[in-house]
């Protein structure tokens, strides 16, 4: 591969010290990327998008806080022009879905090759898309998402427009409570927000997630790497 005139900038956000050293180390042998940042979490991630305005952030999903597909859609939403690459231990066809239509670029698993990973880079940077093992163009894409999408039967209602209903920033941090056990009556409280209000929400979170019950949502999104339960967290319960 011909080497680039300029190098392609990148942002790392993943909170785990060991395996951001080694991509930070795998990314250095790579003469034309240019390793300028990282964020342990997602909003000092957003914050410093804006600052270092990288091409590429390589995202990682289970984030204290906001997780890395809230990243993504925000990311989209304020730097559309920013690829971002999902990293992430949880492969599931639906959350590769939720992905993309949240605006990443790509979907790679934790463990994916490092030249595989620097290839993705490559492929982003140039504006197509990576998931299911195979390099897309924009309208491929579309395609592979229509069809994914007629073909699921997973955890996402479709609105009128045919987009998938992600939940909301409200709806991720009550599933967050439900996962550490807390009642209505608790995360209401909590929040500071009324018990109606905290079931309403969960009756929207069971619908779109396709779960019968609180505890089939609250596995769920820890199997999906949503949420994630902190020493810390289960303190406060």
């Amino acid at each position: 591969m011909a080497t680039r005139k300029k190098p392609i900038t990148v942002m790392i956000v993943d909170d785990h010290p060991l395996f951001r050293s080694g991509l930070e180390a795998a990314l250095k042998l790579v003469d034309d990327i240019d390793m300028i940042g990282y964020s342990e979490n997602g909003e000092d991630a957003l914050k410093k998008v804006g600052e270092l305005e990288p091409q590429v952030v390589l995202l990682d999903v289970n984030l204290p806080g906001m997780n890395g597909l809230q990243v993504a859609r925000q990311l989209q939403k304020d730097h559309d022009h920013v690829a971002v690459v999902i990293l992430t231990a949880h492969h599931h066809t639906e959350q590769v879905i939720h992905a993309l239509r949240s605006g990443a670029s790509a979907y790679r698993a934790k463990d994916v090759d490092a030249q595989e990973l620097i290839q993705t880079i490559y492929d982003v940077a140039d504006g197509f898309y990576f998931t299911d093992n195979q390099r897309m163009t924009k309208s491929e894409r579309d395609v592979w998402l229509e069809a994914q999408i007629d073909e699921s039967t997973g955890p996402y209602t479709i609105d009128s427009e045919g987009h998938y209903l992600p939940l909301s920033p409200r709806e991720m941090e009550i599933l967050e409570h439900v996962t550490l056990g807390m009642i209505n009556k608790q995360i209401a409280n909590k929040l500071g927000i009324s018990q109606q209000t905290v079931k309403n929400h969960m009756t929207s979170i069971l619908k779109k997630l396709n779960v019968k019950d609180r505890t089939q949502a609250a596995v769920t999104a820890l199997q999906r790497g949503w949420v994630r339960i902190d020493n810390d967290s289960q303190q406060e319960v």
